[in-house]
């Protein structure tokens, strides 16, 4: 059977991207979710000449016609309603972030002054017209859009919802995930295995990596029975959007989740991709629900959901992917010629990103990964990859 190669592996599984459609939630709960609708000023940014000093506000005018100390009449103390200077051969004191008084247009800081017996002195030799002040309008217009749709929400845009009264904002609304494991072999984490048998850990791995993108996953276990299976991911296509399954999708006499899909009416995308570790790769669609079905291999399965699904549900949401590269720092062999995610430590030097090969047991050496920062893509074209040369890069840390 002819591999599907990795190009051709994600340009599938990106045409199956899903819209899962839009949800309105609290603007403190949508850090790391995708903003979906245009975030607009609700008045002008700043909302009124806004003192940047501390100091006093005066006319202009009153200092280019030769004054030099004015009285002061009032303090305008920020949060406070504007007053207004009676006398503009006087001056009020001015704390930043407060209305510039009426009848005032420059504001002068305390360390340009001399203030003694209620009257302020400017040492200076020029005032200029609005110096010192934030002129109402000058950032945003009321109306002006202040944050896009279809960004990544961080603190900073979080700011701007309250700033503007957002107190609901409307982001794409995640995908429902069931990750699932199967084998006989495995226990749960708090279980002392016999020796034939070991934890559960790649589906903690895939539940940690979709965090990242903030979707809440579910786990289950199926034991290696085709009635069993059948009937339990029957029901997980019905409820969920997305499955992930975790081994039984090689060759051996008990990986029956390939046959089991295709008995449940699930269109076979691709089987086997041309890349190590990972080979065994399933994909497939019925209807609007996705199946990513990865090799059991704990490497495998931690490297196929960052190369694979990562993607898709960028793109799901209309985010742009970030694509990164880094330099091979060392000479490396590879055959045959397979796309190979090597396992790599990154070190920055002179503004330069390096990838030096982590020595690792195969896609079974969990531990492995541990010691590793990112996986360098090398392609499938070749077997040598020379020390200096530049390549994708898949970071994980």
């Amino acid at each position: 059977m002819e591999l599907t190669t990795v190009k051709d592996a994600l340009e599938i599984i990106l045409k199956s991207a899903e819209d899962f459609g839009i949800e309105e939630i609290d603007f403190l709960q949508s850090s790391g979710r995708i903003l979906q609708e245009n975030i607009v000023a609700d008045r002008d940014f700043p909302p009124f000449n806004r003192v940047s000093m501390d100091g006093i506000a005066i006319s202009s005018e009153a200092f280019n016609n030769g004054i030099r100390s004015f009285k002061i009449e009032g303090i305008q103390a920020a949060g406070s309603p504007q007053l207004s200077l009676k006398n503009t051969e006087n001056c009020i004191e001015a704390m930043t972030g407060a209305v510039l008084p009426k009848n005032t247009d420059a504001v002068i800081q305390y360390e340009l002054l001399t203030i003694e017996n209620n009257s302020a002195t400017v040492n200076l030799e020029a005032v200029k017209e609005f110096q010192n002040v934030h002129l109402k309008g000058l950032d945003r217009k009321q109306g002006d859009v202040l944050i896009p749709k279809d960004i990544l929400i961080s603190a900073a845009e979080i700011s701007v919802f309250a700033t503007v009264g957002k107190e609901k904002v409307k982001v794409a609304k995640q995908p429902k995930v069931m990750i699932v494991s199967t084998g006989n072999e495995l226990v749960e984490v708090d279980q002392i295995p016999a020796e034939h048998q070991i934890r559960r850990s790649n589906v903690y791995a895939l539940v940690s990596l979709l965090e990242k993108l903030q979707i809440k996953a579910e786990t289950a276990h199926i034991l290696d029975d085709k009635e069993t299976l059948t009937s339990t991911i029957e029901g997980f296509l019905n409820e969920y959007d997305v499955l992930l399954f975790s081994g039984a999708v090689s060759k051996g006499k008990f990986d029956f989740i390939p046959e089991v899909l295709n008995n449940l009416g699930v269109q076979k995308l691709f089987h086997q991709v041309k890349q190590r570790p990972g080979k065994p790769f399933w994909f497939g669609k019925k209807q609007h629900k996705t199946v990513f079905a990865f090799p059991g291999n704990p490497v495998s399965t931690f490297v196929s959901c960052l190369k694979y699904f990562y993607p898709w549900y960028y793109k799901s949401v209309n985010l742009e992917m970030p694509k990164n590269e880094a330099i091979l720092s060392e000479d490396f062999y590879f055959k045959p010629n397979l796309t190979y995610f090597l396992q790599v430590k990154l070190t920055q030097e002179e503004g330069k990103l390096y990838a030096t090969p982590i020595a690792g047991k195969g896609s079974g050496d969990l531990a492995n990964l541990v010691d590793a920062d990112a996986f360098l893509e090398l392609p499938d074209d070749s077997t040598n990859f020379t020390k200096g040369t530049i390549f994708p890069i898949i970071k994980f840390r």
